[in-house]
């Protein structure tokens, strides 16, 4: 069943200090300019005309009582928020072991495509927001009547699954708890404040080789809360995050000649 779509007219709760949610909206509003192909080589190959649609739930809300970690940049507009992560299971055939934003495939009980929602941010594919938040209670177990969505983003081409995927911002208004629903499909499931993200130290980026070729795309390695488990999201996510991170004015100036390998897990 498709969820019920929160489209912004409601009260704001757990609304974050400063100019937080602004930006945000701001992003929101100019979501479809915000491309990926223009940063660094990171997608092997080209999508096929047979591409299957998909969306993910890029999802920010009040840091939870699970502080930050990294000990600098406290203070600015972002820094008491955090964005909802999972990590795919190990054993998945298509991306195993990587830290994803919830979402997944379009299903027919997500509509037409050509049906337009009205949002803060603008006029979106209501299809799309409806299969990321769809695939986000799944995944996550999360409420999504507290789920506020701004805006989507320029859809991005995932050429190693043939996937055209667009991202759905959306705001936590109401937090509800969240969990692996399935361990057959994540085995994590965590919140990551954005203040992790945005440290210096925590970032490099992450290299994979095919061939002749080295493909690289902007790292996060972050601590999962109430664990002393780090996990490095990088790939698609990674530059996703990126981008937005900048976007949003949130960002933190990094090494970007710190260079690791990408951390490939293989699936059956």
């Amino acid at each position: 069943m498709a969820p019920e779509l929160v489209s912004g007219t409601g009260s704001r709760g757990g609304r974050p200090t400063g100019d937080a949610y602004e930006d945000l909206l701001r992003v929101a509003r100019n979501g479809r300019r915000l491309r990926m192909e223009d940063r660094e080589p990171w997608r092997i190959g080209q999508i096929d005309e047979d591409y299957r649609r998909s969306a993910v739930l890029i999802l920010f809300g009040v840091l939870d009582d699970l502080p930050a970690r990294a000990p600098e940049h406290a203070e600015g507009v972002g820094r008491d928020l955090d964005v909802l992560l999972v990590q795919r299971a190990a054993t998945l055939r298509s991306h195993p072991g990587q830290v994803a934003f919830p979402g997944g495939r379009l299903d027919p009980e997500d509509g037409d495509l050509h049906e337009v929602l009205s949002v803060p941010g603008g006029a979106v594919s209501a299809a799309h927001v409806r299969a990321a938040v769809r695939e986000a209670e799944e995944e996550t177990g999360l409420d999504p009547r507290g789920v506020e969505v701004l805006g989507a983003l320029a859809p991005v081409p995932l050429p190693v699954s043939n996937h055209l995927v667009t991202p759905v911002l959306g705001w936590w208004r109401d937090v509800s708890a969240v969990d692996v629903v399935d361990h057959a499909e994540s085995s994590l499931v965590f919140r990551v404040p954005v203040l992790d993200l945005v440290e210096p130290a925590n970032r490099h980026c992450a290299t994979l080789t095919r061939g002749r070729q080295t493909y690289r795309s902007p790292a996060f390695t972050v601590p999962v809360a109430g664990t002393t488990s780090t996990v490095t999201v990088w790939g698609f996510t990674g530059v996703l995050l990126d981008r937005l991170l900048t976007a949003l004015g949130w960002a933190v100036p990094w090494d970007t000649g710190r260079v690791l390998p990408a951390p490939l897990q293989h699936g059956p």
